[in-house]
């Protein structure tokens, strides 16, 4: 409360700014209320000189709206400050000083949601609030910090943002000492019992601690980190768990052997004192580090005789649920690391088995979860042995138990069924089990599309459906060779033939089963909620599920194209990882679009256009390209999107001239390509392309360039391989109808020859285009027909007309090829 001097100070202050007002000094009597604001700010004079002040149009808005929320405490000109903030952005830097000298004062001020809100925004949008906080700190680190850390959460968090703020600084020796002394009186309020149950302390500590690890590290003393450690504890809230993992993380980044030793004398010493108490902070502790300093974990896990003496504990009569569920988690963490499982697997697996027989839901799932873990998924199938026997068995128990937890409407019994399914499914007959079980893969879809699944719950579903689909890679002919190797290595342990499930036909059918389920719909349903992990592996599915042609009809009918397509934009990554997420997006959609005709999915009037296929198909050839030039690669992905490319070039000109425009450089290298297939599909696809004007200009403008093109397809029509001859010869039949082309094949020293050779060719249809060429030249007008026609005379070119049309259907075409001849 404030005393009585204060109260009459106060009043002549709220005095002298209604005086300054009024005589037009709005600055100096809005200074001289403030300070009256900060002595009595509920005195009946002070709000009154407030109220009139008010009224005067020079105040700024958001000064009029905490005034009206401090001194008449209006809680609806509190929330319409806080949408300012939120709304307007900056703020004027006078304005926000002001403003937060206002509302820090009165510590009376409801709601404190409001105040926590307006505080933290004038912080975060003003780097004069901050500057004026900066000073507070620098007068009195420990008073402000209680001050402000009193308001609130958000309120708190911009004390740890203002220390790390430079330009709210006039010298950085000061910014650095105050952010010593703010760092201190967090783990100061996070050593006070019973004080930090919303994590406020933990917020600070940990984001100053990632900001500036180390020059602040050196501070936390075993105390402190002990108050981190138990923080970690399972029944915490997640938020505060979060944060003090994070703090954890830093900590032992940064602080070496001390750290190794705190953590080891933190979860050692409680385990000894064996009360149910400090042995779930132990287990806890060691659960989160796990996946932080898996190497440091492990040693401690590892130690001679830990494993063995946690048995005596989880076997007590009296140890309590709590005890249970931390071993449990602990167990969980530890088998990230192969060692860990194998310690496990010696000293916990009948421990285990009985609590997944006769422990509770939660834990029993997660106990099955750790089973299915330390099972080998990899033991080979034909090893007759009783212990390979019995793990098969088990498996096959946790099976049917994580089959019956994904039935339980409870998100812990799904997340641990799922769990315990993605590791289980690497077995070849588990996937056959999973697959076939039409009931099972509809309560997965489900899973995932309920209304607010976990990440890892989405993670683990779209991991097991991986498993069921994914085939065995292609191999090199050196990997393969490798692998003999290893075969015959390890024949005397069983292994040296492939599971029969594992083979593709095997793993079609697997897709073929996930396809009519349902997934593809499952996962257009919820694209938006896939984070770029899972989204990874819907991709990686995708592709595995349009390796069979028969099988892209039905993905495209539900959705899967345009899913692929819009996915695949909404990357805009530059990582490595982030290329070869994109690669197989697109991959997946290049093999629908071989096989589904492109205007049925992206028709003319829709969204998006079916020209926005052709970018990413391109990034594909593109990307792919050193795969084309450079030794052993996979040449399957350039292979499919030349497929594509070829199949989307023959839906109209428009597409045809974009495609002749973007990829005319990449298409004119591999034509030639040393590898046969990628030069037979790019030839298909100068084919195609040729039927527009576009495709045929730049062969047929006679510029040097264009003639360089067309010596590349004559030379193409005379190659070992038929079908590259038959595409070469369809694209010369089109570009003969041009006089461009024409006197280019005239002026080849092998042209009318090569041309004369597809008309003996093996292969029907191959005759057929060679001969509409021979009928386009004989046909063109002009010098240069009769140039043409002297030439094809000269080279024999009646006899071979009529003995390549005998009995061949080409009668009609020859005859009037033969006429023109005559003219």
């Amino acid at each position: 409360m404030p005393n009585k001097e204060n109260e009459d100070r106060a009043v002549n202050l709220a005095k002298q700014a209604v005086e300054l007002v009024a005589s037009g000094r709005a600055e100096d009597g809005s200074r001289a209320l403030r300070e009256a604001a900060s002595l009595a700010p509920q005195h009946p004079t002070v709000k009154a000189a407030f109220l009139k002040i008010q009224s005067e149009d020079s105040f700024h808005t958001l000064t009029k709206l905490c005034g009206r929320f401090i001194f008449e405490q209006d809680e609806e000109a509190g929330k319409e400050a806080l949408n300012y903030l939120d709304r307007s952005g900056a703020v004027p830097a006078e304005i926000a000083q002001e403003c937060l000298e206002l509302v820090i004062k009165d510590k009376n001020i409801k709601p404190k949601d409001l105040r926590d809100g307006i505080v933290a925004g004038l912080l975060r949008e003003s780097v004069a609030a901050k500057s004026a906080l900066a000073k507070r700190l620098i007068d009195g680190s420990t008073a402000t910090f209680e001050q402000i850390y009193g308001i609130g959460d958000k309120a708190a968090n911009s004390i740890a943002e203002t220390v790390l703020t430079q330009s709210a600084w006039s010298k950085d020796s000061d910014r650095e000492r105050c952010e010593e002394d703010v760092f201190q009186l967090f783990l100061a309020k996070l050593l006070e019992v019973g004080h930090d149950f919303d994590g406020r302390a933990l917020k600070g500590i940990a984001r100053l601690l990632a900001t500036d690890p180390g020059r602040l590290h050196p501070i936390i003393d075993y105390e402190t980190f002990d108050a981190i450690l138990c923080s970690l504890d399972y029944r915490q809230l997640d938020g505060v768990r979060s944060q003090a993992t994070l703090a954890t993380a830093k900590y032992l980044e940064c602080s070496g052997e001390e750290g190794k030793a705190y953590l080891s004398k933190f979860i050692l010493s409680r385990i000894m004192k064996g009360h149910s108490e400090d042995i779930v902070l132990a287990f806890s502790a060691a659960a989160a580090v796990f996946p932080i300093v898996p190497t440091q974990a492990a040693a401690l896990f590892l130690t001679e005789g830990f494993v063995p003496s946690l048995i005596p504990l989880l076997y007590k009569k009296n140890k309590s649920d709590k005890v249970e569920q931390a071993a449990l988690n602990m167990l969980n963490a530890a088998c990230v690391d192969s060692a860990c499982r194998e310690a496990i697997k010696k000293h916990c697996v009948q421990w285990l088995n009985l609590v997944m027989k006769d422990g509770k839901d939660d834990g029993a799932g997660l106990a099955a979860v750790i089973l299915a873990k330390v099972l080998d998924p990899t033991a080979p199938v034909n090893d007759t042995g009783g212990k390979a026997e019995q793990e098969k068995n088990g498996v096959n128990e946790l099976v049917h138990m994580f089959k019956k937890l994904l039935a339980d409407p409870r998100a812990a019994s799904k997340q641990s069924s799922i769990e315990g399914l993605a590791y289980s499914s690497i077995r070849p007959a588990v996937k056959e089990e999973l697959v076939n079980d039409r009931l099972f893969l509809a309560r997965v879809m489900d899973t995932l599309k309920a209304s607010q699944p976990l990440p890892t719950t989405v993670f683990g579903a779209l991991t097991m459906i991986d498993h069921l689909t994914r085939y065995l890679p292609i191999l090199s002919e050196e990997q393969k060779r490798m692998t003999q190797l290893k075969a015959y290595a390890n024949a005397s342990k069983g292994t040296t033939k492939p599971d029969p499930l594992e083979e593709d036909v095997a793993v079609s059918r697997r897709c073929k089963a996930v396809v009519e389920a349902g997934f593809v719909s499952t996962f257009v349903a919820i694209s938006t909620h896939l984070s770029p992990a899972s989204t990874a592996i819907v991709f990686n599915i995708m592709l595995s599920l349009t390796q069979t042609p028969a099988l892209r009809g039905t993905i495209a009918q539900q959705g899967g194209a345009r899913f692929l397509l819009l996915k695949y934009n909404s990357i805009t990554g530059t990582s490595d990882t982030d290329k070869q997420t994109r690669r197989t997006a697109v991959h997946a959609l290049a093999r629908i679009l071989i096989s589904v005709d492109p205007t049925l999915i992206f028709p003319a009037a829709g969204s998006p256009p079916l020209t926005s296929t052709i970018r990413p198909i391109l990034f594909l050839l593109t990307e792919n390209q050193a795969d084309v030039s450079e030794g052993p690669r996979n040449f399957l992905p350039s292979f499919e999107a030349l497929l594509a490319l070829t199949n989307l070039a023959s839906s109209s000109p428009e597409v045809s001239e974009i495609i002749v425009r973007q990829a005319l450089a990449t298409i004119e290298d591999l034509l030639l390509s040393n590898n046969v297939m990628i030069q037979r599909a790019t030839t298909e696809l100068v084919c195609n392309l040729t039927t527009s004007a576009a495709g045929v200009e730049v062969f047929a403008d006679e510029s040097k360039a264009a003639d360089r093109r067309l010596h590349i397809v004559l030379a193409l029509a005379d190659v070992e391989d038929s079908a590259t001859r038959k595409a070469a010869g369809g694209a010369l039949a089109s570009l003969t109808s041009f006089e461009g082309a024409v006197r280019g094949i005239l002026d080849k020293e092998r042209g009318i020859e090569i041309l004369l050779v597809l008309c003996s060719d093996e292969n029907q249809g191959t005759v057929h285009r060679g001969l509409a060429c021979i009928y386009n030249i004989a046909h063109m007008q002009g010098p240069v027909g009769v140039k043409a026609r002297k030439r094809l005379n000269d080279q024999g070119v009646v006899d071979v007309v009529k003995r390549n049309i005998d009995g061949t259907g080409l009668l009609e075409l020859g005859k009037e090829t033969l006429n023109a001849l005559k003219t």
